[in-house]
């Protein structure tokens, strides 16, 4: 019996769509099997997958299904144990449809959440079925965050941004707000993002927009962002914008201040603008606005990258009037238990209340074994230090990670687990393989300060 083209057409596509069915890989923490977004699993021809936020791969290789595979394994403090000519990594045999564990060891004290930014979050997942009603933002990638509350919503800000339509995205802050940030106790991390965006045409797709049109050459960065009361009681939402040349050349300070209903930074006063007369910028409200209140009661900002370097008073009206502004003798480096000095790149300090002391998140300058890639947690009695008793509490192989942020917003005086995030990228690592789809966006971890080695320190 001859069979129609039509038919043979039809047994072909559902002779494909069978084959196809990836094997389904979890990825899970020794011990209590946590789910581990962020490892990549390589295979012997470079192939390279690597676990989305729900800890998922969906392996559809065809030429290795039903065939025993070796896969490197690389997790940034997350791993397996070396064989005996020094490769680390696991032997799997894929099979369509079939579901496969992979067990790996966490060598660092922070656990990693997930990616708060980017593109294909649940990728893995969706393409298992999995994760279906999850929408995507448009945003490929996004630089160092800021945030402040106004109006009973998280307001976060970041630097350069990409997106998918070109090479070039938002290089004048982009934008989103969210009405609670509870992060999961365990993965999956789904971050109730609301971008700022726009339509180009009635057709067009909706596409993150800029909202810090600075005027000027070169992208915008916003830091510092606080929002304060003035005389009258009415709430400000503001910010310093820095405007970059070149290789991150500043020539421009100025005051911003957020409009609600347009959902821009407008700007209220240049602060300095670089030429002859003034080569260098004075210090600026940068970094991240810290609440502090004084031993006689008094309430400042005090601006910190990593540890103060600049307060203000706590009101509109102090903040926006530079002869208020008090520079500050930074500190510049934290001491570990044994009393070396762990130098700090760029961070944020914050009080939490169930230990009752400051705490400082940092990237060390020149660490190992990553030069920008090792995060310290660090703690004081006072804002100003000293800070001592640094730990490290993440590493990476031949990786970055700056700018570091606590969030403040998540402390309890009833818990000990603390959050931070940062910028993970290749810059200024000198490595060449990007991690696909996590390259230059904001990765989420938490810390228990009940837990071994800070449990003592209480």
């Amino acid at each position: 019996m001859r069979l129609t083209p039509w038919l043979l057409g039809l047994l072909a596509f559902a002779t494909t769509g069978f084959a196809a069915q990836p094997c389904r890989i979890e990825i899970i923490e020794k011990g209590d099997g946590w789910p581990v977004p962020g490892v990549e699993l390589r295979t012997v021809h470079g192939a390279r997958f690597v676990s989305d936020n729900a800890g998922l791969i969906a392996f559809d290789l065809p030429e290795l299904m039903g065939r025993e595979t070796w896969f490197t394994v690389i997790g940034h403090g997350y791993g397996v144990k070396a064989d005996g000519f020094g490769y680390k990594g696991v032997r799997l045999t894929p099979v369509a449809g079939k579901t496969l564990k992979v067990t790996v060891e966490r060598t660092i004290l922070a656990r990693r959440l997930g990616r708060l930014t980017g593109a294909g979050l649940f990728a893995e997942s969706q393409k298992l079925g999995e994760q279906l009603d999850w929408k995507e933002s448009g945003v490929l990638g996004s630089d160092s965050v800021v945030t402040a509350e106004l109006g009973g919503k998280l307001l976060w800000f970041w630097g350069d941004t990409n997106l998918a339509h070109y090479p070039l995205g938002i290089f004048n802050v982009s934008a989103a707000s969210t009405e609670k940030f509870l992060p999961p106790a365990k993965p999956p991390l789904r971050p109730p993002y609301a971008y700022v965006s726009e339509r180009k045409t009635a057709q067009s797709e909706l596409r993150p927009r800029g909202v810090a049109k600075v005027p000027g050459d070169g992208p915008t960065w916003i830091w510092g962002a606080v929002t304060l009361p003035d005389a009258k009681g009415a709430l400000h939402l503001v910010a310093s914008a820095v405007k970059v040349k070149g290789e991150m050349h500043a020539y421009r300070w100025d005051l911003v201040e957020w409009d609600p209903h347009e959902e821009l930074f407008h700007p209220l006063d240049t602060v300095w603008t670089e030429d002859v007369a003034s080569p260098k910028a004075p210090p600026m409200p940068e970094g991240h606005a810290v609440p502090w209140t004084d031993p006689v009661g008094r309430k400042w900002i005090l601006f910190c990258d990593p540890f103060p370097i600049l307060r203000t008073p706590a009101t509109y009206e102090g903040w926006k009037n530079p002869e208020n502004w008090k520079p500050l003798r930074a500190a510049t480096a934290a001491a570990n238990p044994s009393g070396e000095a762990i130098v700090a790149h760029k961070g944020h300090i914050a009080w939490h209340p169930w230990n009752r002391k400051w705490l400082a998140i940092f990237t060390q300058k020149a660490g190992k074994p990553s030069f920008l890639g090792e995060i310290w947690l660090a703690e004081a009695t006072e804002p100003f230090g000293p800070w001592i008793n640094a730990r490290k509490v993440l590493s990476h192989d031949d990786y970055t990670f700056y700018n570091p942020v606590l969030h403040p917003e998540l402390f309890r005086a009833d818990s000990p687990v603390i959050h931070f995030e940062g910028t993970y990228t290749t810059m200024f690592s000198g490595n060449k393989q990007p991690t696909p789809r996590w390259e230059y966006n904001q990765v989420l971890y938490q810390l228990d300060l009940s837990k071994p080695p800070f449990a003592d320190g209480k």
